[in-house]
């Protein structure tokens, strides 16, 4: 055999045997490490175990502890670092407004009736509930609900001074962008339920708004008008909006059958 040809054989026997041991060193190295992610802190918040409608008396039961990240843990939420019996402790108030299953518990959205009814729990400072007899005629046909917002027109027949002429009949819008707080006695909407056709709506009014209401009662008819959510905000009722409107607003007047606007203006 040429010697050449053995060399070169040794040679490439050489690189193989290097190169099968450079394999299984390779194999035989320990995976590298995965990196270890970052533990983001914590607290514990108390939330709403299960849903809680508006109105009701809540139990420890419907209270647990949840992680929350600290990051996003609003002040508001009751943490357990600093509150640890809280569950005890807020047990026996009134959820003032409807909360859902795991939402973090606030104190603004709870009151302690401390013996007083539930209406008197959720009404807020220097409002009044004042009720009102309705039908479905005055009541948009059943389909106002507890938390909407209406307004109120007053209906009412006047005696025309033109001898032997019929009566006038004049509406008027009274209050504006009203709350509701209960149809008859149901202070929320029940599960499924649509429309309620109830005999009297509880009203959430300011002291000026009461004294309205009870002269527009004696007065005539009166009749709630629904308002969209989309402009349930638009306007508060407040006492400067209801000047504004009582310079620009009207009254409709029906002659002889022909229905007529008068404009009033004040100054």
């Amino acid at each position: 055999m040429n010697t050449a040809r053995i060399v070169v054989l040794v040679i490439a026997l050489g690189a193989g045997g290097v190169a099968a041991y450079l394999a299984s060193s390779y194999d035989n190295k320990p995976a590298a490490p995965l990196p270890v992610a970052e533990k983001l802190p914590t607290v514990e918040v108390l939330v709403a175990k299960s849903d809680i409608q508006l109105g009701q008396a809540v139990k420890a039961e419907d209270l647990q502890w949840q992680t929350w990240p600290q990051a996003t843990a609003s002040s508001a939420f009751i943490r357990r670092d600093s509150r640890p019996d809280a569950q005890t402790q807020i047990a026996g108030s009134i959820a003032r407004v409807p909360l859902m299953q795991g939402e973090p518990i606030r104190e603004q959205k709870l009151v302690k009736a401390d013996g007083s009814g539930f209406m008197a729990a959720i009404l807020p400072s220097g409002m009044r509930a004042v009720s009102t007899e309705i039908s479905a005629e005055t009541g948009a046909g059943g389909f106002i609900l507890p938390n909407d917002r209406v307004d109120i027109v007053l209906t009412r027949r006047m005696k025309n001074p033109d001898a032997g002429g019929n009566d006038l009949i004049l509406s008027e819008v009274v209050l504006t962008n009203i709350r509701v707080l209960a149809i008859d006695q149901a202070p929320k909407e029940k599960e499924g339920q649509n429309a309620v056709l109830g005999k009297t709506v509880t009203l959430e009014l300011r002291p000026d708004q009461v004294a309205t209401l009870s002269a527009s009662r004696q007065g005539g008819t009166l009749t709630l008008a629904l308002r969209s959510i989309a402009d349930a905000s638009a306007s508060d009722g407040s006492p400067e909006d209801q000047t504004l409107k009582s310079r620009q607003s009207g009254v409709n007047v029906i002659r002889y059958g022909v229905q007529t606007r008068q404009l009033t203006s004040q100054k």
